[in-house]
């Protein structure tokens, strides 16, 4: 089952997709799953890609929310002027709706995000701590200069003396750009206590898949939480063949039920 839903958020509707379980036990509480899409992206993805996600871990037990945040996909708002700082609020407002949900497990909150929906998972699961878990996909690393680097230094030059670019129809303007620099998800990263699953292709072209290596490496100084990296072979930035969106989903899901098995096995150890 799913239903089109509206969040509003600080005067925005925020349109959104839940799913409902499909499969996993029909008993007690159920994780929560939201999808954060990445730079000018939507709540559908990349070839389908979100859906596909979004259906595959509700037939695995799990209600997932994905939504599109303010300027993309359905919703209200200028991309250009909310940022990232708007971003993680909006991810927040996602937040408070599945947590109010009465069959959600609270301990099994996750954020699962792609490309600069990564950062933004991450730099929210800093700041609230109902986030438990995080499913990063190709995930910026460096903010300013990522998002920089895809939209072209001509397009930033032209923001900044014009007040504005136009990048596949969103018009960027330079508070966009000033939020970006706000931020440096590395350094934040090992602020978040909880489980870490990295995904990442080596065809990535866009996101070097060597930021995951360094990601991991950072949140292995933590003393709590663990973090797993899975690379995808020639897979791209929007794992765009079948075959790579079957292995992302795939080892998302396994990654999801079997960390549920070690905390459980953990906790009959600690008894």
């Amino acid at each position: 089952m799913e239903k089109q839903l509206t969040l509003k958020h600080e005067g925005l509707h925020l349109t959104g997709t839940l799913h409902y379980p499909t499969g996993g036990t029909n008993s007690g509480k159920h994780p929560a799953i939201i999808i954060c899409h990445g730079f000018v992206g939507s709540r559908i993805g990349v070839d389908r890609l979100f859906v596909k996600t979004a259906r595959a871990l509700a037939a695995n037990g799990a209600y997932v929310l994905r939504f599109d945040y303010g300027g993309c996909g359905e919703s209200d708002g200028d991309y250009g002027e909310l940022g990232l700082e708007s971003m993680i609020a909006q991810t927040r407002t996602a937040i408070d709706y599945v947590t109010s949900m009465d069959t959600v497990d609270l301990q099994r909150v996750v954020l699962l995000g792609h490309s600069l929906g990564g950062a933004t998972a991450l730099l929210t699961s800093v700041r609230d701590r109902r986030v438990k878990r995080l499913v990063l996909w190709s995930p910026v690393a460096y903010p300013f200069n990522d998002i920089v680097r895809i939209v072209g230094r001509s397009g930033y030059d032209e923001a900044i003396q014009a007040g504005s670019t136009d990048y596949t129809g969103f018009t960027l303007k330079p508070v966009f750009f000033e939020s970006l620099q706000e931020h440096q998800p590395f350094q934040e990263a090992p602020r978040f206590g909880g489980d870490v699953l990295l995904v990442h292709g080596t065809s990535d072209d866009v996101i070097p898949a060597d930021y995951s290596f360094l990601y991991q490496k950072v949140f292995w100084t933590r003393g709590d939480g663990i973090c797993d990296k899975e690379i995808i072979f020639q897979a791209d930035h929007t794992y765009s063949t079948r075959k790579h969106q079957e292995e992302a989903i795939g080892v998302t899901t396994s990654w999801l039920a079997g960390l549920d098995r070690r905390h459980e096995e953990w906790h009959h150890w600690s008894i």
